[in-house]
């Protein structure tokens, strides 16, 4: 079994590698990457079995590598390891994990026996883990009393892309009726008000300066989201012509 370490600090990546070497006896070679680009060119050019990657790294991001990679062999088991236990992170990589692989996500700062559990668990067995770690800290997070359906979390993506409601509408498949319900749920959930000291406020804007403090979005998920509406907009483009 070859197993592939991206993690762009040194130190992480050595403890990583003993942590495997103690938990995985399975494992014949790990080989590090030190970035998400160099990461995904190892993977691609190796037989790599499983794979322990980092989120947050110069020239291409752990999602993003991660993408990469299970487009071109989406068997492959990912565990993240990350400092992060923002929202966003979560749905980015739940967002793009294919149907035929295993993923986890665990907090560097986890003990090393639940890290050799997890490592176990995912790249072995090939089972889904989340860090219960993760769900504390949310739970203890602003707002954490509603988390966004899957529904309302596209909504909000595209109100952080500039779209106006009959363009949301459209793109979802939803009537405006259904588009209001769906921003008065939001709302709701990002603790959004009228108004604030008796002046009113954009609650479009406020929605979104509230996701951007509760980590519901961060800058890797709305690089993403505009791809994808860039991609949207070239497909429907090409079924006019």
């Amino acid at each position: 079994m070859r197993v592939l370490v991206v993690e762009d600090d040194q130190f992480h990546a050595s403890y990583l590698q003993d942590v495997i070497a103690e938990a995985l006896p399975e494992v014949t070679e790990t080989i590090h990457a030190s970035d998400g680009f160099t990461g995904q060119e190892e993977a691609r050019a190796g037989a790599i079995d499983a794979i322990v990657m980092d989120l947050q790294m110069d020239r291409r991001n752990g999602v993003e590598a991660a993408r990469t990679i299970w487009a071109e062999r989406p068997g492959t088991r990912i565990l993240f390891w990350s400092n992060y236990a923002d929202e966003a992170y979560l749905r980015g990589v739940s967002a793009i994990v294919p149907p035929a692989s295993a993923y986890g996500y665990v907090l560097k700062t986890a003990t090393r026996a639940r890290l050799k559990l997890a490592l176990r668990t995912v790249l072995v067995e090939g089972q889904i883990v989340v860090d219960r770690e993760v769900h504390r800290l949310q739970r203890k997070g602003p707002g954490a009393s509603g988390a966004l359906n899957e529904s309302e979390y596209a909504v909000l993506l595209d109100l952080a892309l500039g779209l106006q409601d009959r363009q949301i509408a459209e793109r979802r498949g939803m009537s405006l009726r259904t588009l209001q319900n769906r921003l008065g749920s939001l709302y709701e959930k990002l603790g959004v008000e009228d108004s604030h000291e008796g002046r009113p406020l954009n609650k479009r804007v406020k929605a979104l300066e509230r996701a951007v403090v509760m980590r519901t979005v961060n800058v890797e998920t709305l690089e993403a989201a505009q791809r994808e509406y860039d991609a949207w907009v070239t497909t429907c483009a090409d079924a006019k012509r």
